[in-house]
């Protein structure tokens, strides 16, 4: 499927309600009670491909979720609200399953988080890639080292690292363009920035990342720039934490040496 939504709005609203929840049945009556308007449950049957006598089913799932709105008259009328509306109603939804979430899973975590994670642990799909490095951003005490491509060192990145610079952390980037140069100037004056090891651009590679001297990562572009971030594929990474793990060790080596031949500041 496309990941334009105008290309086939109808299919790309109905795949999103059904990921939101509802039902198959219920997605296909919203969408087709959107596009009319209102209607009665032949109406919807005639457009949406859902049995007449399934879509009474559809309506009181709607209905319950405040979806759509019932007038009692021979047969019955159904109006489904805006598009706005709707949008609003799934946002409060998933903000307070989230928070939900957030609160049960604090609840699971163990008192005290290893401090040495054995082995090299993988994560696949750039916005998977992007959480883990905002996680890292966010724990860092110390120090930051990042060598990113461009297109990865998002705004909301800097935001994290603007954060971390304002907690004291010692922040140092390499492998960025000078537009994105000025960028970090004007967010995080007191940055470093060091010139990468090779050219940066003309790699496959994504970022590599060292925190507080004692976790890593690393990672690459495996299907290119073009990929979707959501595509498992778009991107990949490694990563590694504690004093003795084997990829901590050699990207520890690899920033040592390079950060004490050239560090050139602003």
């Amino acid at each position: 499927m496309s990941n334009d939504p105008t290309d086939d709005p109808q299919s790309a609203a109905i795949e999103q309600l059904e990921r939101l929840g509802l039902s198959a049945y219920a997605a296909r009556t919203f969408v087709a009670l959107a596009s009319l308007g209102t209607g009665t449950a032949r109406d919807v049957s005639q457009v949406s491909e859902v049995p007449r006598t399934r879509v009474y089913d559809a309506i009181d799932e709607l209905h319950d979720r405040g979806l759509v709105d019932i007038l009692q008259s021979s047969p019955k009328q159904f109006w489904a609200i805006s598009a706005e509306t709707a949008s609003r109603t799934f946002e409060h939804e998933l903000q307070h399953r989230t928070e939900v979430l957030r609160t049960a899973l604090r609840e699971l975590e163990p008192v005290e988080r290893r401090a040495e994670q054995r082995g090299v642990w993988t994560v696949d799909g750039q916005r998977a890639v992007t959480e883990r490095v905002r996680e890292f951003f966010a724990n860092a005490e110390e120090e930051i080292v990042y060598m990113t491509v461009e297109d990865l060192l998002t705004d909301d990145l800097l935001d994290v690292l603007s954060e971390a610079a304002e907690r004291g952390v010692s922040i140092k980037l390499g492998g960025v363009s000078a537009d994105v140069q000025a960028r970090i100037q004007d967010d995080i004056p007191g940055a470093t920035i060091f010139e990468s090891l090779w050219v940066w651009s003309d790699t496959p590679a994504g970022r590599l990342m060292m925190i507080d001297g004692r976790k890593t990562l690393v990672s690459a572009l495996v299907n290119g720039a073009d990929a979707s971030p959501a595509d498992p594929r778009s991107e990949t990474a490694i990563w590694g934490e504690g004093d003795s793990n084997s990829l901590v060790v050699v990207l520890k080596a690899i920033f040592t040496w390079r950060l004490d031949t050239e560090t050139p500041e602003y």
